[in-house]
């Protein structure tokens, strides 16, 4: 039947407290209160104090199981186990039942009646076979009370054979009775009827706290009743009251007390009613409001434990000892749940339990007594060694024993015994009061306890000290922010005391790891200065500096006023605007220990770069105001403000900014600047201006009014342009004259108005390109790269000549190597350099002006010379003879396709002055003077018709001494 466990520390429902002091733990287990023979029971055995039983037998073990532990302090009982088994017989006979008639309309019940079982059963009932099972609903029932099928009102439909199908919900087990038929009589109709209760719940009904409540109600009667529920009290049903069934079956769940009462079923057709009643009674297991602690007392003490249970009904207590039942008796007496022993002994001392019980549960609340009897020990409470006390002070010497019963105590000053006097108290729990030492008084004191099982003393010194004296406290100061300042506080004291210092800051001690950043304790032994670097606003407060000794605690305090620049004001509001004015509020920050002695308002625009400070009437805006009003600003542009605010000490941090509040608009009041113009193309007025910055617009439709007229005459010619951007006007008209004078001047205008013009500007219309080519046009070749071009300067023309260009070309018939070389002013000379070498070149020169370029002269062609030798100067020899230098090298031969060598030329360049002389020679020697103070780099050219050759190595002549001015050959370095 498989194997059963029971825990002794988890009994099935229930836990058991074994009290933690309890060692070497034994067990018994107990069946209907008879004890276990585990010895000679094959089935039964434990398993660390829990009892497992294999085999299982309902008849053997059915019962209450208790568990019982014990060791040499006592025993305990744990709660009790119940153990049941759940089981299903078969019904007796499986013939078919007797068949039921009835007649139609008429109710009816079909008995179910259960076998025998065990545990909680659930009812169904099959109509005719398998799986068609009968259907619950106003007119049929089926009750989990009785297991029997009501049919308030039998139609035809009804007949068939009924079984009645039997759960067992713990075993799952199911049975099934034999059929029982149901027929009709053929005597007629069963005529109406008022409605009969047949299923009604009792009279009295116990429920459980917490538990679900369910009634059955339903009646026969025709026409088919209809069910309701009340309660006599007249108080409605909560919402967690539910009708299920049609109304047959009535259900509370978690059950409490204020749902106890008489509740009533109606059962009503039209024929009449019917009612039934019965009253749900609230009960409740106990469970401790109150238990007891384990207990350690002296022997001759008294003990008194109470504990206190709550259930319904109340419930009544017991006490166990070692788990056998106290009796009251002489020194023990019980008074519900109270146990009073008086004048404790040894044999007192185990394990007891307070039991409350009534009839729904049993609880059990365990604690342990020990009676201690020693004698006097002062191990745990000794007199310290050496006591220090301050003259003129109150000591107390406490004599604390370890003793049981509790000892008599004595005081001894040196070897006297000490007597109670106007200054010397002997308390009766032992403790010795010296008031108001002195140096007399300094001595060894003992104690000396005494009970019946012994004597035990302790001994220690008393040394009197001089009081401790402040020889330098703290002052109230006033401290800039940043500042660092030292706060004394020194003593004069007793040479014999341990001296202690500490700081507190507004009532929290000062932490001098966590904040060493800004304090940190100075001085000696005897001093407690506090330093307080770099000083913040938040370090303004009260400073207590605290001295303790080994008798006594002394402090002194100082007020510390952090002055700083205020704090940033708030609140600031826009409270009206115009086009160039604001009204503006705030509310003042923290003054930070010195009074606001004004403020300044700054501005910023989506224009601006950060913000700005801005003019305000008044002026000058004092500490006491909180309003003012910002003038100058520009129309139509959105501004956010911030108020700043500044004391003695500086300016403070700036306020938040207001909301953005953009100016009113207006007229435009900035003309639009540099206005000027001309160029263009023929019958062409440019006019040009620098735009008005987006800030200074004033308002929406920002555009521009050109004005124009020629001058000398006075009629103004106007033009508009509705783009803020736009720089520039071109004005049309093939009767303007070339290079015309006109007075210009430009406007702007926005959606309220027209504003102010420029200043009146003389622009000249676009002019013609001259029109007469240059003449005597000539060119040379200057060298390979580089051709001169010279002509002869136009006359007076009509039209305007600001210089001339020179165009060139390699091929005529190929455009798109043109150059072009433009010179300004009266000059009729041009060198063209950048050509190739040995090429020949087409140019033509034309004189240009604002509109452009006029006519080419005819073009003339030259060839540039061939390029310059490639090979440079070698075997470059130099000789050096004090400071003479003189250079030798091989020449330069052409190659058919260079240009003939005409010369050298020689660079010398002193590193001193960073300069740079030419020395031309068409020899292949040279002689030089070099200071002796000075370093040289010297190279060799070729010259030839196409320019300059290829330089050769440079030589490098390092500063000359003295010493050094001799003979140096190249040449002969070479030979070496």
């Amino acid at each position: 039947m498989g194997v059963l466990r029971f825990s002794c520390l988890y009994c099935s429902w229930l836990v058991i407290k074994i009290s933690t002091l309890i060692t070497h733990l034994c067990v018994g287990w107990s069946l209907n209160g008879t004890l276990i023979d585990l010895g000679n029971d094959y089935r039964r055995h434990m398993s660390g104090g829990n009892l497992i039983i294999s085999s299982l037998d309902r008849d053997q073990d059915t019962g209450i199981y208790q568990c019982t532990a014990f060791n040499t302090w006592g025993s305990i009982l744990s709660r009790r186990a119940s153990l049941q088994f759940a089981y299903l017989d078969n019904f007796k006979t499986q013939t078919v039942r007797s068949a039921v008639n009835v007649r139609e309309g008429q109710g009816v019940v079909l008995l179910c009646g259960p076998p025998m079982h065990s545990g909680e059963l659930t009812f169904a009932w099959i109509f005719n076979e398998y799986p068609y099972f009968v259907q619950q609903d106003t007119r049929r029932f089926v009750s989990q009370e009785t297991g029997s099928l009501y049919i308030a009102k039998v139609e035809p439909s009804d007949v068939g054979n009924y079984t009645c199908v039997v759960n067992n919900t713990i075993t799952r087990e199911k049975v099934l009775s034999s059929p029982t038929p149901l027929v009709l009589r053929s005597d007629g109709v069963m005529g109406e009827y008022e409605p009969k209760i047949e299923v009604h719940f009792p009279d009295s009904v116990p429920a459980a706290k917490g538990s679900v409540v369910k009634l059955e109600c339903f009646a026969l009667g025709n026409p088919v009743p209809e069910i309701s529920w009340r309660r006599t009290s007249g108080v409605p049903f909560p919402s967690k009251v539910k009708m299920k069934n049609s109304n047959a079956v009535l259900e509370i769940p978690n059950f409490q007390q204020e749902d106890a009462g008489t509740y009533e079923c109606v059962a009503e057709n039209s024929r009449g009613k019917n009612t039934a009643r019965g009253r749900i009674s609230f009960h409740a297991k106990p469970h401790w409001l109150q238990t007891m602690t384990d207990s350690a007392l002296s022997i001759e003490e008294n003990l008194f434990w109470e504990c206190k249970a709550n259930g319904k009904p109340k419930p009544s207590y017991s006490w166990l000892k070692n788990g056998e039942n106290i009796m009251s008796e002489g020194r023990i007496q019980i008074e519900n749940g109270a146990l009073s022993i008086a004048a404790l002994n040894l044999s007192d001392a185990g394990m007891y339990q307070c039991v409350a019980e009534n009839k729904h549960g049993i609880i059990y609340s365990s604690a342990e007594l020990m009676v201690l009897a020693s004698p006097p020990s002062f191990s745990k409470s000794p007199l310290r060694a050496l006591l220090k006390a301050r003259s003129g002070s109150e000591v107390t010497l406490e004599c604390k024993p370890q003793a049981s019963p509790p000892a008599i105590s004595l005081w001894k000053k040196g070897n006297e015994i000490l007597q109670r006097t106007e200054r010397i108290s002997l308390l009766p729990n032992g403790t010795l009061k010296i008031a108001n030492v002195t140096r007399r008084d300094a001595a060894s004191y003992t104690c000396i306890a005494k009970n019946q099982f012994g004597t035990a003393s302790t001994t220690g010194r008393l040394l009197i000290t001089e009081p401790t004296r402040i020889t330098l406290r703290p002052t109230n100061m006033e401290i800039i922010v940043g500042e660092s300042i030292v706060l004394p506080c020194q003593i004069a004291c007793d040479p014999a005391l341990d001296v202690s210092f500490s700081w507190a800051f507004n009532g929290q001690l000062i932490d001098f790891q966590r904040d060493g950043d800004h304090f940190e304790r100075v001085g000696g032994s005897i001093s407690g200065d506090l330093m307080i670097r770099n000083i913040q606003l938040n370090h303004g407060g009260k400073y207590v500096c605290v001295i303790d000794t080994d008798v006594e605690s002394l402090s002194t305090s100082a007020i510390l006023v952090v002055k700083g620049p205020p704090g940033p004001p708030d609140k600031v509001a826009v409270e009206e605007i115009t086009d160039s004015t604001a009204q503006l509020s705030w509310t003042p920050g923290r003054d930070n220990g010195s009074p606001i002695t004004g403020f300044i308002i700054q501005a910023r625009t989506p224009f601006t770069v950060g913000w700005q400070a801005v003019d305000t009437v008044p002026e000058v805006i004092n500490g006491n105001m909180l309003t003012a009003t910002v003038v100058g600003l520009n129309a139509w542009v959105e501004y956010e403000f911030r108020v700043v605010a500044r004391n003695s000490v500086g300016m403070g941090e700036p306020s938040p900014a207001s909301a953005k509040t953009r100016t009113e608009d207006a007229i435009p009041d900035t003309a639009p600047t540099d206005v000027g113009g001309g160029g263009g193309t023929k019958s062409e007025l440019v006019i040009t201006w620098e735009p008005v910055p987006e800030e200074l617009q004033n308002g929406e439709g920002f555009g521009y009014i050109i004005a124009f007229r020629p001058v000398g005459t006075v009629t103004w010619t106007r033009a508009v342009i509705s783009t803020p951007g736009v720089a520039r006007y071109v004005f049309r008209n093939d009767t303007i004259p070339p290079f015309a004078p006109f007075d210009v001047k430009v406007g702007a205008y926005n959606n309220r108005g027209e504003g102010p013009f420029s200043s009146i500007a003389t622009v000249y219309s676009a002019e013609e390109v001259p029109s007469v080519a240059p003449k005597r046009v000539r060119a040379r070749s200057v060298s390979a790269a580089q051709i001169e071009v010279i002509w002869e300067a136009l006359p007076t023309i009509p039209e305007r000549v600001l210089g001339y260009e020179v165009l060139y070309w390699e091929d005529d018939t190929k455009p798109d190597t043109v150059g072009k070389v433009r010179i300004t002013g009266n000059y009729t000379l041009v060198n063209v350099t950048g050509l190739d070498a040995n090429t020949p070149y087409y140019l033509a020169v034309a004189a240009f002006n604002t509109a452009g370029s006029g006519p080419q002269s005819a073009p003339i062609n030259t060839t540039t010379k061939k390029p310059p030798p490639g090979q440079p100067p070698l075997n470059v020899e130099w000789t050096m003879i004090g400071s003479t230098l003189t250079l030798h090298w091989d020449p330069v031969v052409a190659m058919d396709t260079e240009s003939e060598v005409t010369g050298y030329m020689v660079l010398l360049k002193r590193h001193r002055y960073n300069d740079v002389n030419i020395i031309l020679t068409n020899k292949t020697t040279v002689e030089l003077s070099l200071s002796a103070n000075d370093n040289y780099l010297i190279q060799i050219k070729a010259l030839s018709e196409g320019g300059e050759g290829v330089g050769s190595e440079p030589i490098h002549i390092h500063k000359l001494s003295e010493s050094a001015l001799l003979s140096v050959s190249i040449s002969s370095l070479f030979d070496h």
